[in-house]
């Protein structure tokens, strides 16, 4: 009896350990930054905003996440238009042709950061572009754009054909068809795709640290920071960073039910 309720209580151990594995130096930043001391020894010595106060108010910090803000924000827009237009012709084409079109489309994927950070510079230098935030963005719609299309083409992919060749049998144009019948079953599952260009922008590093001109980004600014010294404001800035992507993660999977509500919901009407 014994060794058959040990073997039971394995899986849930194994699945405790992971978990702690992969949350507990989480937990540690976390704990970290609301430390009233400076130092990072546990026991930790009170509990304090101090760290988070001073974040808020150092315009380094700010302008990092307002730089973030933009990038991220412009990146995933462009990713998302371009990766659903990408996306539905991968559907329209024939099949001979998808698997090849699709190694294009997906090989930034198989690609380093760092290689794609140098290539993307070599670029901008041959065309003679200024380093700027604008180009940050044009460098993780590349990245980006991979991950989202592999969201989009799987969503389009599960559509039923039947839909659409209805539709075109009521002399439906192809864009009547696409904003009345193809767009309404997977929008929500477009918007979490977006918002995972989003975190992937936000989160990006390599890439940035190659094609960014004067200004700085959160990953670049914790760098930073890191090299010359650390303390619980680089914590609490983390924590920023983690709060930013934890809520993101929120939204696309309400997005994400959404969604499965809204395929429903067309397909029974």
């Amino acid at each position: 009896m014994s060794l058959l309720r040990s073997r039971r209580r394995a899986p849930g151990l194994y699945l405790a350990l992971v978990l702690a594995f992969l949350y507990l130096p989480i937990a540690v930043v976390v704990l970290f930054s609301f430390n009233a001391s400076s130092t990072l020894n546990l026991p930790i010595k009170g509990f304090s905003l101090r760290w988070y106060e001073a974040v808020l108010t150092d315009g380094t910090y700010t302008s990092a996440l307002r730089n973030s803000l933009i990038v991220a924000v412009a990146s995933a827009i462009v990713t998302t238009v371009l990766g659903t237009l990408a996306a539905f012709g991968l559907t329209h084409v024939p099949h001979r042709l998808r698997p090849w079109l699709a190694v294009l489309f997906f090989a930034p994927i198989t690609l380093p950061g760092l290689f794609l950070g140098l290539s993307l510079l070599a670029w901008f230098a041959k065309l003679d572009i200024e380093l700027s935030l604008w180009t940050v963005a044009a460098a993780h719609v590349v990245y980006t754009f991979p991950y989202f299309l592999l969201v989009a083409q799987s969503v389009l992919d599960r559509i039923d054909p039947q839909y659409d060749e209805l539709a075109a049998d009521l002399g439906a144009s192809s864009l009547l068809r696409f904003t009345r019948v193809t767009l309404p079953m997977t929008w929500p599952v477009l918007i979490a795709g977006g918002m995972l260009a989003f975190v992937l922008s936000f989160d990006e590093f390599f890439i940035t640290f190659f094609v960014i001109g004067p200004q700085s980004t959160v990953p670049l600014v914790i760098y930073s920071a890191m090299r010359r010294a650390i303390d619980p404001s680089i914590n609490a800035f983390a924590t920023l960073l983690l709060l930013v992507t934890f809520l993101s993660g929120v939204v696309i999977a309400v997005v994400a039910r959404a969604g499965r509500a809204a395929r429903k919901g067309v397909k029974a009407s």
